[in-house]
């Protein structure tokens, strides 16, 4: 296993309001964050919130191209990212105990947090298609070029992993400082990973490593 310390590039906030971020996500130009009654919308170049809708947000949060997902207690519910209305609900895997949230190929990738588990969830449905163990507490989970990473926090300490989607052995690891905390967790795509600070009510940019570096 590659491991080596996180690169912490940037920290936004903390925000007017914001007690704790849960969920993360980046929909191409505004990082989202769920802080329990709102999903906020970060500007990554100013860093300040370009806008605010009022729904229950209380953990994961992922972007499937048009619509924001969001866990709210028990349930994943789809949003108009636009009117921040609620256009459908299914059941999330962990009945509670979900955490982190992803969409790739079609899916929603889920974390279990206490479980240690991801699951792949049928958008529609919510069938869970198939379930992948971790070795720690997952937090945010999120796919970037076909590598499937996730956020851990366990007492005082938080790592970013990728995995083996078929193993879930752990493949590289980005460890945090002591008492940074990764509580929600998204790619933007290229060298950027967007994590939630828990209780710190702020959001961190890490480096992502380059491939084969």
């Amino acid at each position: 296993m590659k491991r080596s310390a996180a690169e912490i590039i940037r920290e936004y906030g903390p925000f007017a309001g914001v007690e704790a971020v849960h969920g993360v996500t980046y929909d191409g130009s505004h990082v989202w964050f769920a802080s329990g009654d709102k999903l906020n919308a970060i500007d990554p170049d100013s860093g300040k919130v370009a806008r605010s809708l009022d729904v229950a947000a209380h953990a994961g949060t992922a972007f499937d191209g048009r619509h924001l997902f969001q866990i709210a207690e028990d349930r994943i519910q789809k949003i108009d990212a636009t009117s921040g209305k609620v256009l459908a609900s299914i059941p999330a895997p962990g009945g509670g105990g979900d955490s982190g949230l992803a969409w790739a190929e079609g899916s929603l990738w889920v974390g279990q947090y206490r479980e240690r588990k991801i699951h792949q969830v049928d958008p529609d449905t919510g069938k869970v298609l198939r379930t992948i163990e971790s070795k720690r507490f997952v937090t945010g989970v999120t796919w970037v070029d076909g590598e499937l990473w996730h956020g851990t926090w366990e007492g005082e300490d938080s790592d970013i992993r990728r995995i083996d989607p078929d193993t879930g052995k752990v493949l590289e690891q980005l460890d945090l400082p002591a008492g940074t905390m990764v509580s929600g967790l998204e790619s933007d795509g290229g060298d950027r990973f967007f994590c939630g600070g828990g209780a710190n009510g702020n959001v961190r940019a890490v480096r992502r490593p380059r491939r084969g570096a």
